[in-house]
Parts: C-alpha cells; sequence; structure tokens
C-alpha cells in the first residue's frame, strides 16, 4: 500500500514543484517520505506511524489528508 500511495502521490504531482522531488525509504522499511522543499509527504505503516507520532511533533503543521 505505501508503494500504491506514493507512486500515486508522484504520478499526480509530476512538473507541479519546482523544486526536484526526493524519495527516501522503502515499503519493506515501513516508511517513505517524499520532499518537496516547502511540503513534506510522510507514509508510514501502522507500527511506525504509532512509533514517531509525527501527529504531535509536528501538532502546529497542517494535515491535508490522513488515511487510516
Amino acid at each position: 500500500m505505501l508503494n500504491a500511495l506514493a507512486d500515486g502521490i508522484l504520478e499526480k504531482t509530476k512538473g507541479d514543484f519546482k523544486k526536484r522531488n526526493r524519495l527516501q525509504g522503502t515499503p519493506e522499511a515501513g516508511w517513505i517520505v517524499l520532499d518537496y522543499g516547502d511540503i513534506v509527504v510522510h507514509l508510514f505503516d501502522e507500527e511506525l506511524r504509532r512509533y514517531y507520532n509525527l501527529e504531535e511533533l509536528w501538532k502546529e503543521g497542517k494535515i491535508v489528508l490522513r488515511l487510516q
């Protein structure tokens, strides 16, 4: 599922941002990060999402979409 989400985001945003996107992580590792400069997309499997608890770390940030 992580790979499908990352592929969908990359396809939809192709050419939309002046800064080159960077992809790090793998579905097998349980996380993928897409870095567009001003926008960072974090994709985690359920276990790592609970562990890192980014919602608390970045509670001032705007959550655009949350899939559960």
